[in-house]
């Protein structure tokens, strides 16, 4: 199914992420086309719903080469990980943890081949999905750092914000009794 669908038959209740999307990715003005496909990738995948996922991608090719949707998918494959790490070291009150090496492969972080602010955008994304704090921090001080402005990430996170929602929804749509079956 195509994104445009997959939001057109979302619910009344969500009407408003039907007019964020429109607003922040239709009529996107403010990201590249590849930093704003490369966010709803990542953004999509990071909700862990399938049907947003696979729409997401499909529809992809408007912003994205191959080797940007793949690093898109990279980023949130080695966020996934470093996510859940991460976010452990600020969850226990055991500074220990902190002081231990990772040990945890993470070759993706340069084996890319989009521009180091895309790729960190996307980062960035994930990890506020998936809200590890650690990384969210460090990912947009790197962000800071190569240039990027405090209005592109803000940016890039309001997609985020939407694509996240949309994809609540999808999964409460599909859980609810009233469901088609």
């Amino acid at each position: 199914m195509a994104l445009e669908e997959l939001i057109g038959g979302l619910p009344a209740y969500a009407k408003d992420l039907k007019l964020n999307y429109s607003s922040l990715v239709k009529q996107n003005t403010e990201l590249t086309p590849q930093q704003l496909w490369g966010t709803v990738v990542a953004a999509a995948i990071a909700t862990r719903n399938p049907e947003l996922t696979a729409a997401t991608i499909a529809d992809s090719v408007a912003g994205l080469t191959p080797d940007a949707l793949d690093a898109a998918k990279a980023a949130a494959a080695i966020m996934g990980m470093n996510n859940v790490y991460y976010r452990f070291h600020h969850l226990t009150s055991n500074e220990k943890y902190a002081t231990l090496p990772a040990r945890l492969r993470m070759n993706a972080l340069r084996g890319h081949s989009v521009d180091p602010v895309d790729f960190e955008l996307w980062c960035l994304v994930v990890s506020t999905v998936n809200a590890c704090e650690k990384c969210v921090d460090s990912h947009e001080k790197v962000l800071r750092e190569k240039g990027a402005t405090e209005e592109l990430i803000n940016a890039a996170i309001r997609v985020t914000s939407v694509i996240h929602a949309i994809g609540v929804v999808l999964d409460s749509e599909k859980a609810s009794p009233t469901a088609a079956v």
